[in-house]
């Protein structure tokens, strides 16, 4: 009785108001809105703008070079780099750069061969200690990634933002510019501004890494 009774009303309502608009009928209420349809256009044009950037023709004697990353952290001017507080920073970029046929360091075998203010010789722009630091662990390039982050209170909503950027720069042995590339996100969160850059190269590794190896392979081929 209640299937027929439907039935009678929907054929009542098509005789008294007319079909429905074609608008009408394809209505959905998982229909997306503009804003995630804007998203969703954003997020295909950097997918292909990723694609046309990992399709850069590379040398195979450039992809078996060896690449150093060393990540740091700048706080008031000074920027710290005990490598053993970033491994998982560095984890990050190595198993994209390795997935593209490159060759890098694990962060404890940096910190096996490579003392710590031989490190830091890369953070202060010291050329001699770091080039010599590199031919000792024979990488051909520097991947050098800096944090930084700053802390600023919402008083829309009486929260600290942090702001954290990052930016990442690839050098030769001799310290010469080969690539660039930087990040940056802001979160309501405390003091882990580390923690928080993990999560920032986790969500911008793939698009960071294949600009650096777009223009890696690139300017590198030219040497």
């Amino acid at each position: 009785m209640r299937t027929s009774s439907a039935i009678l009303l929907a054929l009542w309502a098509v005789a008294f108001f007319g079909p429905l608009p074609a608008q009408a009928q394809g209505f959905r209420f998982s229909n997306p809105s503009p804003d995630e349809q804007a998203d969703k256009a954003a997020q295909q044009r950097k997918d292909a703008e990723v694609s046309a950037q990992l399709a850069t023709p590379c040398r195979d004697r450039i992809r078996n070079r060896k690449i150093m990353v060393l990540i740091g952290e700048e706080k008031n001017g000074i920027v710290q780099a005990k490598q053993a507080g970033y491994s998982q920073h560095v984890d990050a970029i190595n198993v994209r750069l390795k997935g593209l046929g490159l060759r890098t360091y694990t962060a404890e075998e940096i910190r096996r061969q490579i003392a710590q203010e031989e490190v830091d010789a890369y953070f202060k722009n010291d050329p001699d200690r770091a080039l010599s630091a590199s031919r000792r662990l024979g990488a051909q390039y520097v991947l050098k990634g800096t944090i930084a982050s700053s802390a600023t209170r919402n008083t829309m909503v009486n929260v600290n933002t942090v702001n954290v950027a990052m930016r990442f720069t690839l050098t030769d042995a001799g310290g010469r510019p080969v690539s660039s590339a930087s990040a940056t996100n802001a979160s309501y969160a405390g003091s882990d501004t580390a923690g928080m850059a993990l999560t920032l190269i986790e969500e911008r590794a793939d698009e960071v890494v294949a600009k650096l190896y777009s223009e890696y392979c690139q300017n590198a081929g030219a040497r």
